[in-house]
């Protein structure tokens, strides 16, 4: 089996998810290898919830299994595809409990030495996670993927169904609310004027 998995490392999403529709099973052991923790860490960053996050991976991954016999290589990235469904069921979610207080919300584990480093590093991400809650439900999702997923502005306008230049303006836009969010907690958060 590890022969046949390391023999499909080099073929693209596309073509692995073609081979599970005809039914190759090692093609899909290794797309959940790839796809599984992108679409938990993108979950992850959009509703900081561990049980949430791991439901929604899953959940996009069960969708994406099921659209496989249908799905047209070349027309549309599997990553581009599995972003806008994991970006669709947090929304959802996080539509339908939006009372939830980020006090409720469990600090991120810190693997670091220091114990200030942990607690200054985890009030940034605080502060960065409020002022993010801040943001227009659109601005925030163009922000998180541009800038924390690490995804470019056309795979980001093809999530989220909009163009490059809304997604330029977005993002654009979210930065500068964020940075006028924050603003006033720079020494508070341990940046100096240096």
């Amino acid at each position: 089996m590890t022969m046949a998995l390391d023999a499909l490392s080099d073929v693209s999403d596309d073509a692995l998810l073609v081979l599970f529709a005809n039914g190759d099973a090692d093609a899909a052991r290794l797309l959940n290898l790839r796809l599984t923790p992108r679409a938990y860490a993108q979950a992850m960053r959009m509703l900081r919830n561990r049980a949430e996050a791991e439901d929604v991976a899953q959940d996009a991954m069960m969708r994406l299994w099921k659209i496989a016999p249908e799905w047209r290589q070349g027309e549309a990235k599997v990553t581009t595809w599995l972003y806008r469904v994991v970006a669709n069921l947090c929304t959802d979610r996080l539509r339908r409990q939006r009372s939830v207080a980020i006090d409720t919300i469990p600090e991120p584990e810190d693997g670091r030495a220091s114990a200030a480093d942990g607690i200054q590093d985890a009030a940034r991400m605080n502060a960065l996670y409020a002022a993010l809650d801040e943001l227009p439900e659109r601005q925030r999702q163009a922000v998180v993927l541009r800038h924390i997923e690490g995804l470019g502005n056309p795979e980001i306008a093809e999530i989220l169904e909009i163009s490059t230049e809304a997604v330029e303006s977005l993002t654009a836009r979210g930065k500068r609310a964020l940075a006028a969010i924050l603003a006033g907690q720079r020494e508070e958060l341990g940046y100096s004027d240096d």
